[in-house]
């Protein structure tokens, strides 16, 4: 099939988990034989000038990159007109690659690229996928409060009720997606995220200096490595810390990431007096990420909203032991006692125990760390993953254009209507 993806973030642009998603499932059709063109951006705050449009064939994948409108706007500050921008960039371009090149299906990946999908889709007159990363409202635990939330789901809304398929990486955002933007439940389906088939060993003279750096007088270390955004619950693992130190004192949290919850944590570990427990490290290269999966004690994923957790797949691969919450996929990838330890969303006693449990008892630690690895191939092989969805795009028929008129916002929290 000839497949055209729209995504606002693909390597070297990486805002979070989506990048990696489209990234592999994009190279994974081409390697079965399909013909995909990806139609992605240059990293923001550039233009025209400096990162004109390009269309190059990388790792098997046609990757076109718009250039950034003149228009002085950025991400931060302007987050719809900076969207809109960037679809009518890929508007453009779409209309050029048209002239030569026809797809079988248009898919889209999250609201971002909504306007330039339909209007792609409908000009080509091709069938329209979208996949749902995530929700605005899941991001703000229901609630639609304030006018940039309610764009944002409306957006997301006229996506889900336009495309001609629809599809979610869990069972618990299927049941989100069906909720908030009124659909049936059984016309989304469900195709979790995948892992890589890459190797995650690292040598043992990496994992001794890593735990030489974050750990020099042999205590526990324990990761977290995602986005610094509030639904990630960063917060409660720092609220954890104190307990778990008392009960194995010395405990050091290693948290690599980026993102705008940042200067929050700092201030939240100097309150709680363990700023010096606590190395934020940033955003890590994939090898120095590695090498620390291998060394860490335990992968602590704290998630208040969680759609899949990719984070945990990755934490399985190198066979680190996991605690998690079970908040939205987390809860289907991670299974309590068999692959790692789960607690409650916001739990924070149910976090320290969980963390504990596993400090207390390396072996059995080790033990679920390595059936949670074993898992890997059968439930979360990439390969069987674009099968999957190119089953999704060969189902799909394309519906006549319609003109939808604006959902109703709740005006409390929109998952207790």
């Amino acid at each position: 099939m000839r497949v055209l993806m729209l995504s606002w973030e693909y390597p070297p642009v990486v805002i979070g988990g989506l990048a990696r998603h489209v990234h592999a499932l994009a190279r994974h059709l081409s390697e079965q034989g399909h013909d995909v063109v990806v139609l992605c951006r240059h990293t923001a705050g550039t233009d025209a000038s400096t990162h004109p449009r390009s269309d190059r064939v990388t790792e098997g994948v046609r990757v076109i990159r718009v250039a950034e409108d003149p228009m002085h706007l950025t991400f931060e500050r302007d987050l719809v007109a900076w969207t809109l921008a960037m679809g009518h960039a890929m508007v453009r371009a779409a209309q050029d690659l048209l002239r030569t090149w026809q797809p079988d299906v248009v898919h889209a990946h999250d609201w971002l690229v909504t306007h330039p999908a339909i209007a792609i889709a409908e000009a080509a007159r091709v069938p329209l996928v979208g996949t749902v990363h995530a929700t605005e409202a899941g991001r703000h635990s229901g609630w639609l409060s304030h006018p940039l939330n309610q764009q944002v789901h409306s957006v997301e809304w006229w996506l889900a009720n336009r495309a001609d398929a629809v599809i979610t990486c869990s069972q618990a955002m299927r049941k989100e997606v069906s909720h908030l933007f009124e659909i049936d439940d059984a016309d989304v389906t469900v195709i979790h995220n995948g892992i890589e088939e890459r190797s995650w060993r690292v040598s043992s003279a990496e994992v001794a200096r890593v735990r030489e750096r974050h750990s020099p007088d042999g205590t526990p270390f324990l990761l977290f490595f995602g986005r610094l955004e509030w639904e990630k619950g960063v917060q409660d693992l720092l609220a954890a810390l104190p307990r778990i130190r008392r009960r194995f004192p010395g405990t050091r949290l290693v948290v690599a990431g980026k993102g705008r919850h940042y200067e929050e944590l700092v201030e939240q570990a100097r309150r709680l007096r363990i700023r010096r427990a606590v190395d934020f490290a940033g955003h890590l290269p994939d090898r120095e990420l590695r090498a620390l999966l291998a060394a860490a004690d335990a992968v602590v994923l704290p998630s208040r909203y969680e759609p899949f957790g990719i984070v945990a797949l990755e934490a399985a691969a190198a066979k680190a032991p996991l605690v998690a919450s079970t908040a939205g996929g987390l809860g289907e990838v991670v299974v309590d006692g068999e692959t790692g330890l789960a607690f409650e969303p916001g739990d924070v006693t149910g976090l320290t125990t969980a963390v504990t449990t596993v400090l207390s008892d390396a072996t059995a630690a080790t033990r679920r760390a390595r059936v949670a690895q074993s898992r890997l191939a059968a439930d979360f092989d990439w390969g069987r993953i674009a099968e999957a969805t190119v089953e999704v795009y060969r189902r799909a028929r394309p519906a006549e254009p319609v003109e939808l008129g604006r959902p109703k916002i709740a005006t409390g929290n929109a998952f207790e209507l």
